[in-house]
């Protein structure tokens, strides 16, 4: 709960690369906050030099805060799977390895339905399996500070998300609201 009484709900969500991750879920009305790290992984307080080594289990992993009186969980999921490639195993863009793999780590079991039920409408739209963990979180440590905000610290950094999928994420929220 913040100053103002609100109580907030989080998600931890593994979309490749976080840096374009994180970036994508802050333009989406209602997220409050984020942070990049690492999640569900065998090692303490990882660094990303030994992460990036695909040996401590980890996944690159955004933390996402959000007011769940403007934006649901069912609409936050909705949106991670326009920016991710489900049936892509351990690769997203042209990031490869364990550490980019995709999944959807919750920490309140009353969310498991809603994130069965959106798994379930995902996969309608493919016909290979799909390929994202979704299990409750096990640990996260968060990334050092170079990472975090990435993209706003660095415009021109690399993503394996287009630019278009940003300004997206700015207005499907209003479209949604609309329709």
């Amino acid at each position: 709960m913040d100053s103002t009484g609100i109580t907030y709900k989080e998600i931890y969500l593994a979309g490749g690369c976080f840096w374009g991750t994180e970036h994508f879920f802050k333009q989406i009305r209602g997220v409050v906050a984020t942070e990049v790290g690492f999640a569900n992984g065998h090692i303490p307080n990882p660094s990303y030099q030994e992460v990036y080594t695909d040996t401590t289990g980890y996944a690159e992993t955004v933390h996402v805060q959000y007011n769940p009186d403007i934006v649901s969980l069912d609409f936050l999921l909705q949106m991670f799977f326009k920016a991710i490639d489900p049936t892509s195993l351990n690769k997203q863009g042209h990031d490869e390895g364990t550490r980019y793999r995709t999944g959807v780590y919750y920490t309140d079991a009353a969310d498991i339905p809603l994130i069965e039920k959106a798994f379930e409408a995902e996969q309608k739209n493919h016909q290979q399996p799909l390929v994202v963990e979704k299990q409750p979180l096990e640990n996260f440590y968060t990334a050092e500070d170079y990472h975090q905000d990435y993209l706003d610290k660095n415009p021109t950094g690399y993503c394996h998300l287009p630019q278009s999928l940003f300004e997206f994420a700015r207005t499907a929220f209003a479209q949604q609201r609309q329709q």
